[in-house]
């Protein structure tokens, strides 16, 4: 949003606040200053001159030289040569002299253009920074003196332009006036109310309706003017210099009327010529499904009127119900105001912004009016918006007259209340503010309190231009902006209540940790699998189907974690890196149980490990590892030898709660066939388990233990187990028969071949004693190595290997 302090000033006293102070205040408020422009200056040789003959250039197609004089008794005029066609002799335009300025920091100089001599430049309204046309060069009005300053005979004025951010919550500020309400008391000025001199209240009504309504959701509000006797002609030099200032091309006077009045007070109109319009009156309605109007800008644009509220769209329709414009949005090519119309039907209303941001979005058009109906207009002061748009076509068209003024519609910018708690202020801001202070902040912006009810509270009318603020958090921020946010105190916070991990989360990136301390690089797989992806990894399960599947071969919800690992390790070992040892945590998905709508999810952890080396053992280490880390009691999980589709079948175990049966996940390692489907040549090992479960079995003391200063004895025992007997099995009997001086227990050795019988395996733990009072004997190692013999030869199927 544009807005030029000459401006401004007509409606608040800037006199003595400096540009820096006022660029404070604009931040201070949240209307963030993007940039400042000084307009108006650099005008200084820059002169009217006269047109007395056009030539040819003799070297150049595009280029004419132009013969200008700056005085009617000037005998030698000066040659420029000059590219634009707009102009013709006799004409009365800019001419910088030589040796000015340009605004741009352009210093004119006598130049040669293709051989011939140009002795200063004929300007632009662009090149002189007054407008944005730069289409030709400025062609000042027939008796406009000679050789007069450009500024005087404009009367331009050095303006100052802030370009401020206007947040989508803040629909009062797309106006000066808005600006001004805010600015006033933050400087400590008054604001000086919109003077006009036409009084629409005394405007007779018409005997018959000129507006109507019948779509009331998405208008609640019409006024509808008729205006006689107007002249299209140009507008008032200082109506083209505030539209320039603020980024818009002057028109008309009648077109410029209308957007000036959108600029200052923030209220969008639409001019349609009454007599181009047919029954002289216009109605409010949706749009039939594919109504076509052709717009403003020469685009036929198909309309629609879906059961869907995102495609409906509005129109303003004459009395023929020809659509001659789109509601709030643009108006229509057949009712345009043209050079030769006399009579006007002003149309002003107050729309439903969602209806106008849907409409605009679907159609693509973005204009100056449909972005401040999409935030919210204020409906109280459409009168005035009327009578300033009269007032502005008067200077140009003296001879007009207001017929008739029609109002339709119940919404006259109600007042709403809310209730503000001091007390809940103090707390959000962190401020110590009496309820005067609040109250005497929020006055100034046109917020009326009313007398406390209480000591903590008090009641606020909100006005109709903010239609933003609808409750007390609302009103607490303009008490914020308005004492000033670098006026709070800043402390440090004290609330103790801060966001940490949960124990669940701590416990995933304990896991993260452990494995990547176990040479395992993390992946992310893809939740979707296919039917074949399931088939390869021997997975049974039944899984979710997709009911609108991007592709066949993302048809499912994967039930397992194992494709996406096995996938992986094909795509390494293709590319020519089959030693990798990777892991991932991430939801699998299932089928809903008897008592469930939605399939169930759980959150799993896999590892596979195929680097050099790794087989089944390699992932009970793994499994050893988190167990360690996590501070798992060793007696609360079993392993529990099983056949496991997608495992080998005499090296893969079920991970099982002690005592519970509860079922974990699975170890072991991948059977070779399935290795082979996904390319894989080597020995996978496979850990599989859930992580909630995991780490909500039993743990053991966080107190240190007793350390031993004593020396320890190391003892291998060598088993042949019967392949079904799980190795953790024999760990957990030697752990209790050991105690209390076995220390540890470590699987160092798995063997299979010609010295054991077929259907078993030879198992090598490494048993570690220690007495934390005194140095053991080889009695006392001796009677504890018998002990954890024979209880594992007692309690199992294994018998000690010879």
């Amino acid at each position: 949003m544009l807005i030029s302090l000459s401006w401004l000033n007509e409606f608040v006293d800037t006199s003595g606040v400096s540009v820096e102070d006022l660029s404070d205040a604009f931040n201070d408020l949240g209307l963030v200053v993007e940039g400042i422009e000084v307009v108006g200056k650099g005008l200084d040789g820059i002169v009217t001159a006269q047109v007395k003959t056009i030539r040819a250039h003799p070297g150049a197609d595009k280029i004419r030289l132009v013969d200008v004089v700056i005085s009617a008794d000037q005998s030698e005029p000066l040659q420029i040569c000059c590219g634009a066609w707009n102009f013709v002799e006799g004409d009365v335009v800019p001419l910088a002299m030589l040796g000015s300025t340009m605004p741009d920091g352009l210093k004119i100089e006598r130049r040669k253009l293709r051989g011939e001599w140009s002795n200063g430049m004929l300007c632009s309204a662009w090149e002189l920074k007054l407008s944005e046309d730069h289409e030709g060069i400025l062609r000042l009005p027939e008796g406009t003196s000679l050789g007069q300053p450009i500024a005087e005979v404009l009367g331009v004025i050095a303006d100052v332009v802030f370009d401020l951010s206007v947040e989508a919550n803040r629909p009062d500020a797309m106006s000066v006036l808005g600006v001004a309400r805010d600015l006033a008391p933050k400087i400590k000025r008054s604001l000086r109310a919109p003077v006009v001199k036409t009084v629409i209240s005394e405007v007779a009504a018409p005997a018959v309706q000129t507006g109507s309504i019948t779509a009331s959701d998405l208008c609640d509000r019409l006024t509808t003017t008729v205006i006689r006797n107007v002249v299209v002609a140009p507008s008032p030099r200082w109506v083209q210099q505030r539209l320039a200032v603020s980024g818009m091309r002057a028109i008309n006077n009648l077109v410029d009327a209308s957007n000036l009045v959108m600029l200052e007070l923030g209220i969008p109109s639409h001019a349609f010529d009454l007599d181009r319009l047919a029954g002289g009156r216009i109605d409010v309605r949706w749009a039939s499904q594919n109504e076509h109007i052709t717009t403003l800008d020469g685009v036929d644009r198909v309309l629609s009127r879906s059961s869907d509220r995102e495609a409906l769209d509005g129109v303003i329709a004459d009395g023929g119900g020809v659509a001659v414009g789109i509601a709030a949005i643009m108006g229509g090519l057949t009712s345009e105001v043209e050079v030769d119309t006399a009579n006007l039907l002003l149309e002003i209303a107050h729309w439903t912004p969602m209806c106008i941001a849907r409409s605009s979005k679907r159609l693509g058009i973005r204009s100056e009016a449909s972005a401040r109906f999409e935030r919210g207009s204020d409906p109280g002061a459409i009168p005035l918006a009327v009578a300033r748009f009269v007032d502005v076509i008067r200077e140009t068209c003296p001879n007009l007259s207001v017929e008739s003024h029609h109002d339709v519609g119940p919404n006259r910018g109600a007042v709403r209340k809310v209730e503000v708690r001091a007390e809940r202020v103090n707390l959000v801001l962190g401020t110590r503010l009496a309820t005067s202070e609040m109250t005497a902040l929020l006055s100034p912006i046109g917020f009326v309190c009313s007398p406390p009810e209480g000591a903590d509270r008090f009641q606020v009318e909100i006005p109709s231009w903010r239609p933003d603020a609808t409750d007390e958090i609302n009103v607490v921020e303009e008490i914020g902006r308005h004492f000033g946010y670098r006026n709070i105190e800043r402390r440090v916070l004290t609330n103790v209540r801060v966001g940490k991990l949960t124990d669940l989360q701590k416990n995933r990136r304990l896991i993260a940790d452990v494995l990547v301390s176990n040479l395992c690089n993390e992946v992310w797989t893809a939740s979707f699998v296919g039917p074949l992806d399931l088939e390869r990894s021997g997975v049974s399960t039944e899984p979710v189907v997709l009911a609108n599947p991007m592709a066949p071969e993302e048809s499912l919800l994967r039930p397992t974690l194992v494709a996406g690992l096995l996938r992986t390790l094909g795509h390494n070992a293709s590319h020519r890196s089959p030693s990798q040892r990777i892991f991932e945590m991430g939801h699998v998905f299932g089928a809903p149980k008897p008592d469930q709508v939605v399939p169930y999810e759980r959150d799993m952890l896999g590892v596979a490990l195929a680097a050099d080396g790794d087989d089944a053992s390699t992932a009970i280490r793994c499994l050893d590892s988190l167990v360690e880390a996590l501070r798992i009691n060793p007696a609360a999980i079993e392993l529990r030898s099983k056949e496991i589709p997608g495992l080998h079948p005499t090296r893969s175990a079920r991970i099982v709660g002690s005592g519970t049966g509860f079922n974990l996940g699975s170890v072991g390692e991948v059977d070779p066939e399935v290795a082979r489907k996904w390319g894989i040549d080597r020995r996978v090992g496979l850990l599989v388990i859930d992580v909630e479960n995991l780490c909500a079995l039993p743990t053991r003391s966080e107190l240190v233990s007793v350390f031993s200063r004593f020396p320890s004895s190391d003892v291998d025992l060598a088993f042949v187990v019967p392949d079904p007997t799980p190795a953790g099995h024999i760990s957990e009997i030697l752990r209790h028969a050991g105690a209390p001086l076995l220390q540890t227990v470590q699987l160092i050795d798995v063997y299979r071949g010609d010295r054991v019988s077929t259907g078993t395996r030879g198992l090598t733990y490494r048993l570690r004693f220690a007495d934390p009072g005194r140095t053991l004997t080889d009695g006392d190692v001796a009677a504890v190595r018998h002990s954890c013999i024979g209880a594992v030869e007692e309690r199992s199927a294994a018998k000690l290997r010879s």
